[in-house]
């Protein structure tokens, strides 16, 4: 990834930040047939390992359970808030029309090593935990549980699903947000953003602006 130094963010505790808080990253792997990308919910456990590690479920009918062997090299993208930038948005360009469009965003790149966990009381933890999680962010009155089905039903569908986990070797982030530009230029952009409803990508802009 091309990675300006002005651009790149290294503290753990953003880029975990990010990865909670969009969990569904893009695993790419390399089979015998070339490059693959699955797109799935993760959860992520920081005080595991020395880097982190990333659990996921997949469908066991998912090629992905044939292709994956124990300790392959994988890479795991996550995307934040990201969003066109037009020139007009700041008083500069007015000034000296000396702007381009460019694109905001924010990633992390999680490389590291992959094995499967076929094992039910693995799964079924999983399960739980992520449930229990979105559940509450999704702020439902009555949060879904498994004791919600009967345990026949709820032992079919962990029966159709296998664990992954990923050891994390190395993070990378990437979090372009207008640092390169001036405060004005900066203030105008997140008031734009904010007017079209992309107050996520707005307020990562002033946060960035603000450290």
């Amino acid at each position: 990834m091309y990675l300006p130094e002005h651009f790149a963010e290294d503290r753990p505790d953003q880029l975990h930040a990010l990865m909670r808080s969009y969990p569904l990253g893009t695993l790419i792997i390399h089979t015998g047939e070339g490059l693959d990308a699955n797109h799935i919910p993760f959860e992520l456990l920081v005080a595991e390992g020395e880097q982190g590690v990333l659990q996921c479920h997949i469908a066991r009918a998912n090629p992905l359970v044939e292709q994956i062997t124990d300790g392959m090299p994988v890479l795991v993208i996550f995307q934040g808030p990201q969003g066109y930038i037009s020139p007009n948005w700041y008083p500069s360009k007015h000034e000296t029309h000396r702007q381009v469009p460019t694109w905001n965003y924010q990633v992390v790149h999680a490389h590291g090593r992959i094995r499967l966990r076929d094992d039910e009381r693995f799964v079924r933890g999983l399960v739980a935990r992520l449930t229990r999680d979105h559940e509450n962010k999704s702020q439902q009155s009555r949060p879904w549980k498994m004791t919600d089905s009967s345990t026949t039903y709820i032992s079919q569908m962990l029966a159709a699903i296998v664990g992954i986990e990923i050891k994390i070797d190395r993070l990378v982030g990437k979090f372009k947000l207008s640092q390169n530009k001036t405060s004005a230029d900066v203030n105008g952009a997140t008031a734009a953003l904010d007017t079209l409803g992309q107050s996520a990508l707005a307020n990562s802009m002033r946060n960035q602006s603000n450290d």
